[in-house]
């Protein structure tokens, strides 16, 4: 395994990050997919013993049970100090007021109940989901930055919102003097590069580390065009994220699999390869329902593909509408 700081923190993390939304009650939440705790402790066991440090989950995950899973397996399998847990909040948690977004109320609350649901002290990574409209900035940002000084948190991140978004609050942050978010968390694959044109540059230039999600594209990298899983069928964010470009995401997938077959290695090392290779990533989000897929992540890490391979890769994509927030 290869680590990095993460961003301009002092964490040492996994350039593999493990992507926790896989597990969860399949009863509870909006993922009916998720595998349950029996099946899901030996990947994450699985994981450390790769080498694998980095755990990215959120509260919203399967109504919390998410949290759940994680934080009895890494009780089991690691020390507390020899991992980095990363949460998030935004997703509404309860019915009513102030159940779900970003005010101080719900930061306040959402950080206890994952720590309770954790069962640690304090979070390494404490991640704003998605951009809250109905806030104004300065009470997130100063709602972050007291569980900071509370010590819930050692860190905060971002996810995917616009870059213009993301530089109000980092320089609200820095002109108030609050804690800075630290990471990005964006979408970012071969099927959808819009974040290249100005998320990446933005968080190249202030130092933020870079942990993107779905780099599969809902593993929609990793198999035949017309090939389906129990997820596709049920993942109706995850089919929201392709209904628009179907004909031009084809040709990139059929160029990943021809990239691959010359390679004789799986399409998912070829797809995640692409995504590592860019200067602005310090650890993507890795998914993992089969031990072949954390294997598949770590193999991609010595994978360095060739300019012309790059290319071949590319050459298909045509520029998209955003998707994956609004």
């Amino acid at each position: 395994m290869k680590y990095v700081k993460l961003g301009r923190t002092g964490l040492d993390v996994s350039r593999i990050c493990l992507g926790c939304m896989t597990f969860g009650d399949p009863n509870r939440g909006a993922h009916p997919w998720t595998l349950n705790e029996e099946k899901s402790r030996p990947l994450i066991r699985q994981a450390i013993e790769l080498g694998i440090n980095f755990f990215d989950t959120a509260n919203v995950y399967s109504d919390g049970t998410s949290e759940e899973i994680l934080g009895r397996a890494l009780k089991e399998f690691a020390s507390r100090d020899a991992v980095v847990i990363a949460t998030k909040v935004h997703g509404r948690m309860r019915q009513g007021p102030n159940g779900g977004g970003l005010g101080r109320k719900a930061i306040m609350r959402e950080i206890d109940q994952s720590l309770r649901r954790l069962d640690t002290d304090h979070v390494d990574l404490y991640q704003i989901h998605r951009f809250d409209y109905s806030v104004p900035i300065e009470e997130t940002l100063e709602a972050l930055h007291d569980v900071v000084k509370a010590g819930k948190a050692l860190h905060i991140g971002a996810s995917s919102m616009f870059a213009w978004q993301f530089a109000q609050m980092l320089y609200t942050a820095r002109r108030r003097g609050w804690t800075e978010f630290s990471t990005m968390q964006n979408y970012l694959n071969l099927l959808y590069r819009e974040e290249e044109r100005e998320m990446l540059p933005l968080c190249v230039s202030e130092g933020v580390g870079v942990m993107p999600w779905s780099p599969l594209a809902r593993g929609r990298l990793t198999r035949d065009w017309d090939q389906t899983t129990e997820r596709t069928e049920s993942d109706v964010f995850g089919k929201s994220l392709f209904e628009e470009t179907l004909q031009s995401d084809r040709k990139v997938i059929e160029a990943v699999a021809a990239v691959a077959a010359q390679r004789n290695v799986p399409r998912a090392q070829i797809a995640l390869a692409w995504v590592l290779g860019k200067s602005a990533v310090t650890s993507p989000i890795v998914g993992a329902s089969k031990p072949r897929h954390l294997e598949d992540a770590v193999a991609a890490l010595d994978l360095v593909l060739s300019k012309e391979e790059i290319e071949s890769l590319e050459a298909a994509y045509v520029p998209h509408a955003i998707v994956g927030f609004k």
